[in-house]
């Protein structure tokens, strides 16, 4: 692998990128520092990038009554039982971030219950860890738990589907070993 290869595949950028996607990425690299290695990754099929960041700003920026500290942390549990580097590194500096809090950042990734939480963050992010752990155990009683924290129906369906995205994402991450980005490990330190 090329040492600034987003992954292990030899599955390089379409070049030139369309104009829309070069706009994108220079957005990113204005915002963030960097053209994240996940969107890299994906530049070699546009239609699967697109796919890809379709569905990652609905459900991560998108409304919802889940804060987006919330779902970065669903996102943190989630690639934390699944040994997920990429998601670990890149979504554990976003905690870190939008906490305000590196020890809440570092927390998340190693074990998410020696976290300072509420009874509904710590019930919300049970319940990823289940979906992640055994999906086809999910009960009533799973959701009921989540209603009486004070999570909605749609909000069980947000975390639902971060959660679901989120496992398909490390799954194509380890698959592909995809490597974030330097500038994740110092960020919000």
């Amino acid at each position: 692998m090329a040492h600034d290869a987003p992954t292990a595949l030899n599955l390089p950028m379409v070049d030139p990128l369309p104009e829309v996607t070069q706009k994108y990425f220079d957005v990113c690299q204005q915002k963030l520092g960097m053209v994240p290695n996940v969107l890299r990754a994906y530049a070699f099929d546009i239609d699967k990038l697109n796919a890809f960041t379709a569905m990652y700003n609905d459900l991560m920026l998108g409304d919802s009554n889940l804060s987006k500290l919330e779902r970065e942390m669903i996102a943190v549990v989630v690639s934390s039982v699944n040994k997920c580097y990429y998601c670990l590194t890149a979504h554990g500096a976003a905690v870190r971030e939008l906490s305000g809090n590196p020890i809440l950042g570092e927390q998340m990734v190693m074990n998410w219950r020696v976290a300072d939480l509420d009874a509904r963050q710590a019930a919300m992010l049970a319940f990823a860890e289940n979906l992640t752990v055994a999906s086809a155990k999910t009960s009533e009683a799973d959701r009921q738990a989540l209603r009486d924290v004070g999570f909605s129906d749609r909000d069980i369906f947000d975390i639902a589907s971060v959660a679901g995205f989120f496992n398909m994402t490390n799954r194509v991450a380890s698959a592909t070993d995809m490597r974030p980005n330097d500038a994740y490990h110092a960020q919000s330190r």
